[in-house]
């Protein structure tokens, strides 16, 4: 029997809405149909419904939500917005995708999951790093040598992501309308932070929430952090089994370059991960895993052949295997309001407050 089309709306479609997000439904033919449009730029409305056949558009959420009835849907919109967007969205009762972050604040992210648990849906969060071959190889091979101690114990996991170009000509195909971009209303910013605090605070949770989210997924075990540098370089945590971690940031910069990459490191040998730059088509990461079992035997290094599959397309058919029901979501809203509370802990070690 073939799997059942599910229907989707779209809740705004900038930069990312497109490039992420619109592109990659829109070509899942077999699995799913985007059949409305909810986007405030009149012009960026009918310009991209007539790219990619969306039947029916309108100006505001709410309309939308009034007069479809949709399987699921996407709302990529600035995650300084999700507490406004969030629960009204959730009130069509159906699942909802967002990007990464939960919110700017650990408040307004309590307020989403209570939203959504109060509605009887579900929201995913789009840590598309999940949904990357070569991270689903990696995290199964790390759980895989956990379990058996052929190499031994895990000793230490180490993630560095330097700023480079994480988009490389992935907004290029993008519809782009001389419409102004309206002023919309934003989320409070947290009341427990100074303005300097607040600031730091949503910077770190914008650019390196994806690697407080990996830490986890390939520990497969909760963390605590434990040292903030004050050169805004090093995050130290430690894993409920007592792994110690590290998030290495802006140690160097590329202009033309992506250079993240993870180390799990067990008594003899690791796990190597290397990932794409996020906008990236086309591409998945890579993965080494080194294994030297001592006692004269020939260490083993292998680097098994990722299918080049972009994480941002594999997110979109996993968003689309859950609302079918065929699989779980890679990371719901519940598991993504646990980083902001690990962000706000960094930045409160950070600034001493």
């Amino acid at each position: 029997m073939p799997q059942k089309k599910i229907k989707l709306a779209f809740a705004g479609v900038g930069g990312m809405g497109q490039a992420a997000h619109l592109r990659n439904y829109a070509g899942l033919h077999d699995d799913c149909e985007v059949v409305a449009l909810a986007e405030l730029r009149p012009k960026q409305a009918q310009a991209i419904a007539r790219v990619y056949n969306i039947p029916r558009v309108y100006s505001e959420i709410s309309e939308m939500l009034k007069h479809e009835k949709v399987d699921a849907i996407v709302a990529a919109q600035p995650f300084t917005r999700h507490g406004i967007l969030i629960p009204e969205i959730a009130l069509a009762g159906v699942p909802i995708f967002s990007e990464k972050p939960i919110a700017a604040s650990y408040a307004v992210g309590e307020q989403v999951v209570k939203a959504v648990e109060a509605n009887n849906t579900w929201h995913m969060v789009g840590y598309h790093k999940r949904s990357d071959p070569a991270t689903i190889y990696a995290r199964d091979a790390i759980a895989d040598l956990k379990a058996s101690r052929e190499i031994g114990k895990m000793n230490y996991v180490r993630i560095c992501m330097p700023p480079g170009d994480w988009v490389p000509g992935g907004w290029a195909d993008n519809v782009q309308t001389d419409d102004p971009i309206p002023q919309l209303a934003l989320d409070p910013k947290p009341t427990d932070m100074d303005e300097e605090t607040a600031a730091d605070y949503e910077a770190f949770v914008n650019y390196y929430i994806h690697q407080v989210n990996l830490l986890r997924f390939l520990l497969g075990e909760s963390y605590e952090v434990t040292y903030a540098d004050s050169a805004k370089v090093l995050f130290i945590a430690h894993s409920a089994s007592g792994v110690p971690c590290t998030i290495e940031m802006a140690a160097y910069s590329t202009t033309i370059d992506w250079q993240e990459s993870a180390l799990v490191a067990f008594e003899r040998g690791h796990v190597k991960l290397t990932l794409p730059a996020p906008m990236a088509y086309h591409q998945s990461g890579t993965v080494e895993v080194f294994k030297d079992p001592g006692n004269g035997v020939t260490p083993i290094t292998t680097r098994p052949q990722m299918p080049m599959l972009h994480a941002m397309r594999n997110q979109a058919l996993n968003f689309i295997k859950a609302v079918r029901g065929d699989a779980p979501a890679p990371c719901l809203a519940q598991e993504a309001l646990e980083d902001l509370r690990i962000a706000r802990d960094y930045i409160r070690l950070l600034n001493g407050v």
